[in-house]
């Protein structure tokens, strides 16, 4: 349960970061409402099991890289990760589209800080 409210959660925080950065948009497989919504649903679910999978390991093996840099290393890391799901769903045909490196860079830090603030509101209980 906790799950889909954090891949629901992720899906609004996205939908909110494409009209704030103005460097990332999604591009739905079809132009209906349910196909949007689906499209970022699917790349929420994508952004998660990327930052779960790929990101723990990024941040195991970087260790050192955030001590050196006092954690702002982070801010790259998250943004190739949100580089990373752009590349996976054009792959699959629909998606994520981010216009460059900064861009990412700056829609990893948008994206976060809004996931955190709806995820104080939202707060799934835990089982």
């Amino acid at each position: 349960m906790r799950f889909i409210v954090k891949v629901i959660v992720v899906a609004f925080a996205l939908w909110l970061t494409t009209f704030i950065v103005s460097g990332i948009r999604v591009v739905p497989y079809e132009e209906t409402t349910l196909a949007t919504v689906l499209t970022y649903l699917l790349i929420a679910l994508i952004f998660g099991l990327v930052n779960a999978i790929v990101g723990t390991f990024v941040r195991i093996v970087a260790f050192p890289l955030y001590v050196l840099t006092l954690g702002l290393i982070s801010f790259i890391v998250n943004g190739l990760l949100l580089l990373l799901v752009a590349w996976i769903s054009s792959l699959m045909g629909f998606g994520l589209v981010i216009d460059g490196f900064w861009w990412g860079v700056l829609g990893a830090l948008v994206l976060g800080l809004i996931s955190w603030l709806i995820g104080l509101i939202v707060r799934p209980s835990r089982d």
